[in-house]
């Protein structure tokens, strides 16, 4: 017999609601009796990662009973030599989902605010009211940071403002002069920390490159990940670019190993193939360009995207078409649990991936066409 007892939690987490990712092919098998399943909702890398990583994995286990080295000295400088920056400026993390925690964890206190977008990815806002921070929310306009809003928004008690550039959900960028304005005109005490998870997916020459502004903006952080271009999403190894001094501060509260043996490997074997790389971006922009023809083809529209998925713009219920998807094979991600209620967000997958997933949306509008018929 079990008692219930209810144990108070911390206020800040009461009505903080459980991250939901992209449904599970597994899960999907199971629910609708189906073994064929095209999963497009996670922004993962179609095409896997480096044979360079997996041997590099494989060699590596013979090691898996040693705790890993906490800071990972070995990826850190060779990300060094690949960024041409000094190594005291990288931090690298399970993830960067989990240097977004350290920061809010190191900067965020009762009351603080920290200024983001809508629709963004939603850990910022997740993570600063774990910390009983304040999130101070700006629209975005047609799927673009508002900066100008932004700035705006900034008062007393700011002390950090997130930009995911390109941003997730929509996939679009912010201008080069227009960002670059924007870095110059934060306030140096407020922490300014621009995600830039998708970027080597980026090929418009209006994107700004940060890197070089960290040395005379010591409050910028930027943000990138081995989960997307190199496909080392189940592997969790990201890493922050930012002031020493900063670093030194993340040193204090993260895990004594976050970033586990395998995952350093992998990432160092990833920074050796740069062809691999190369390679999923063009192919990424190819099928891309295909799918956008075919969603036009249909009526569809989608924001202008620089990365590995589009939000497609439905013009009815997002949970409808979702649910519909689902029932036929193709997992891709409801726009109502993003932001945008009227869309989908589907990643840009393999040839026969994306083949089902227009196949199978064409017989959705299909019989919406007949019922209204």
């Amino acid at each position: 017999m079990h008692v219930s007892v209810k144990i108070p939690t911390r206020k800040e987490i009461e009505h903080l609601g459980v991250y939901v990712p992209g449904k599970p092919i597994e899960e999907v098998k199971r629910e609708f009796g189906l073994t064929d399943i095209a999963k497009l909702a996670s922004n993962e890398n179609p095409y896997g990662c480096s044979e360079l990583a997996t041997r590099a994995v494989i060699r590596e286990m013979d090691n898996s009973a040693l705790y890993p080295e906490g800071t990972a000295p070995e990826l850190a400088a060779k990300l060094s030599v690949h960024l041409g920056i000094e190594r005291e400026r990288i931090m690298v993390g399970n993830g960067s989902d989990e240097l977004i925690r350290l920061l809010t964890r190191s900067y965020i206190s009762a009351g603080d605010e920290a200024i983001m977008g809508v629709a963004t990815f939603s850990r910022y806002e997740t993570n600063v009211r774990i910390e009983g921070g304040v999130p101070v929310t700006v629209p975005m306009i047609d799927g673009v940071h508002d900066l100008a809003g932004m700035l705006q928004a900034v008062g007393t008690n700011t002390k950090m403002i997130f930009v995911c550039n390109p941003n997730n959900p929509t996939g679009t960028i912010v201008g080069r002069s227009e960002l670059l304005s924007f870095i110059e005109e934060v306030p140096p005490h407020i922490l300014l920390v621009i995600d830039e998870a998708y970027f080597e997916y980026v090929s418009d020459t209006d994107y700004l490159q940060t890197i070089p502004l960290l040395a005379s903006h010591p409050n910028l952080v930027i943000l990138r990940t081995f989960s997307k271009i190199h496909g080392l999403a189940a592997l969790r190894v990201g890493y922050g670019i930012m002031h020493p001094s900063v670093v030194q501060e993340l040193m204090k509260v993260k895990e004594p190993f976050n970033s586990n043996r395998l995952a350093q490997a992998a990432a160092i074997a990833s920074l050796d193939d740069a062809p691999f790389a190369q390679d999923c971006a063009r192919r990424n922009a190819e099928a891309r360009r295909g799918l956008q023809h075919e969603l036009a083809r249909m009526g569809l529209s989608c924001f202008p995207s620089h990365t590995n998925f589009l939000m497609v713009k439905l013009g009815r219920a997002g949970d409808d078409v979702f649910q519909a998807l689902l029932a036929q094979g193709v997992i891709v991600r409801s726009g109502s649990s993003l932001g945008y209620p009227d869309t989908i967000r589907v990643s840009i997958g393999t040839e026969q991936e994306n083949r089902a997933f227009i196949a199978a949306l064409q017989r959705i509008i299909n019989d919406g066409d007949e019922a209204r018929g």
